[in-house]
């Protein structure tokens, strides 16, 4: 595989234009002589970028170089200003790493940082192209992995764990939508007992989504075999991802590292590091994906899927404990009477399955929440306490969601307290056993689900404020 990822600095690479990730509406805002290679202009490297990829690679547990430089490579496309790219070569900042990938080792080659080149725009109905140079030299991150990885899921879940990695070092928003994450799949095929790099590689180019990185594996491992098994040989070249075709489609013959004249950047000298240098990067790197899945499962004593979950995103994951703090808080000061074990489990489901369903609903980030955790705190601790029932308090999520309401005033509000007086909810048992008869012979004759349909109907009857291990309670002692 090779990652691209648009890094998240405040200016460009080489320059000290805003860095808009190229996602401007109006073309050529974000430009200057540097970055659109006017005469007699020079690069000055962004050291916030440098520092990205380094952290990138101690988090994918890369030796970071202590001697490195830029050098350019040299190829024209027309919406490189300069007729090359400021690249790296023999000497990227990080190289000899690995991530951990479905219990797996996949070796990360190098990570390097280069800038990025603009957008080519081609109008309906003419028969010219325009450029547009806001992207152009936006820091852009490079990592190449080792001829690891065997199969597609591997590949998409390699690339779904470097964008979480990215998110938590807030070095990257990583969203490939956006076009932050670009992925390239170089695939090769051999046979068994031959070397495994005998193989004639293909470069697969644009895919833009996770899915889309499995479906290209796949089809390029059935259109390869097709080719051999025909005695045909495998073209070296550059294929696109047709989205709308499912297929890749040739685009150009692939070039060699030596076609592209890799020399020295002349214009940045070469950089030197010092060991205390790279310690004191290290000590800045947050609690990463795996580390937070670890201590979840030893805090917290979450599912699996739920810590998965919950881990997805370091701001989702950080509400979450923002909530447990505000409930361990209430239950010492005597303010819940829940357990807290129950509490946790309730706070992670309801984020997991309700929460997270109204984020995906509006397309909103958990940032945007209205919801303060003491105010989810204080709805999980009325949920634990039996107050209001599971389908009131998804009402009540929804209008704090929408409002950013106090749980409490909603609840009066709309008059959601659960019952649990025995006596109150007699009469209405009563009503239910009396208009359900073949339901009490069918529980009478042995069948226990003719008293969750029952059950069912208290709830109905009450509009969902019944509490059903009370109503559950009552029908077993009048039947």
């Amino acid at each position: 595989m090779e990652i691209h990822v648009e890094l998240k600095t405040k200016s460009k690479m080489f320059c000290a234009c805003k860095n808009g990730l190229g996602l401007e509406t109006e073309p050529n805002v974000n430009i200057c002589p540097v970055c659109t290679a006017q005469p007699g202009t020079l690069p000055v490297p962004n050291t916030q970028a440098i520092e990205f990829v380094q952290l990138a690679g101690l988090a994918l547990n890369c030796q970071l170089r202590l001697d490195s430089k830029f050098d350019r490579k040299n190829y024209f496309y027309p919406d490189i200003p300069k007729g090359y790219q400021i690249s790296q070569y023999d000497q990227p900042f990080c190289e000899a790493g690995h991530l951990d990938v479905l219990g797996k080792k996949i070796g990360v080659t190098r990570i390097h940082l280069e800038e990025d080149t603009g957008k080519l725009v081609h109008p309906k109905g003419v028969n010219y192209s325009l450029v547009d140079f806001n992207r152009a030299g936006v820091p852009l991150m490079e990592l190449v992995t080792e001829p690891d990885i065997e199969t597609a899921e591997e590949a998409r879940v390699f690339c779904q764990k470097l964008q979480q990695i990215c998110r938590y070092l807030k070095i990257s928003d990583a969203d490939m939508e956006k076009g932050h994450m670009r992925c390239e799949v170089n695939l090769s095929l051999y046979k068994k007992g031959e070397e495994k790099l005998s193989g004639t590689k293909v470069e697969v180019k644009n895919i833009n989504s996770f899915k889309f990185v499995e479906k290209a594996i796949a089809y390029e491992i059935e259109r390869q075999t097709e080719v051999l098994e025909k005695g045909e040989k495998i073209v070296q070249e550059t294929r696109g991802w047709d989205a709308n075709r499912n297929a890749t489609v040739s685009q150009r013959k692939k070039e060699s590292a030596h076609d592209y004249r890799y020399f020295p950047e002349p214009d940045i000298p070469p950089f030197e590091f010092t060991p205390e240098y790279a310690t004191e990067l290290k000590r800045k790197l947050p609690e990463l994906p795996d580390q937070k899945v670890k201590r979840f499962k030893e805090e917290y004593g979450l599912a699996d899927d739920t810590i998965l979950v919950l881990t997805t995103d370091p701001a989702l994951a950080d509400y979450f404990e923002n909530v447990v703090n505000e409930i361990k808080e209430k239950i010492a000061c005597k303010e819940f009477s829940v357990s807290l074990e129950k509490a946790l489990a309730l706070s992670a489901n309801y984020i997991v399955g309700e929460l997270r369903k109204h984020l995906m609903t509006s397309g909103e980030g958990i940032e945007s929440l209205k919801i303060t955790p003491e105010n989810y705190a204080e709805l999980i601790a009325i949920v634990g306490e039996g107050k209001i029932s599971s389908s009131s308090a998804q009402i009540v999520l929804k209008v704090m969601y929408e409002t950013g309401g106090d749980p409490s005033q909603i609840i009066e509000a709309k008059n959601l307290i659960q019952m649990s007086d025995a006596g109150e909810l007699e009469k209405i048992v009563d009503e239910v056993l009396a208009k359900n008869e073949k339901s009490v012979a069918d529980y009478k004759a042995g069948k226990e689900n003719a008293l969750k349909f029952l059950v069912g109907q208290v709830m109905a009857v009450s509009k969902g404020k019944a509490n059903p291990q009370v109503a559950e309670e009552l029908l077993r002692k009048k039947l």
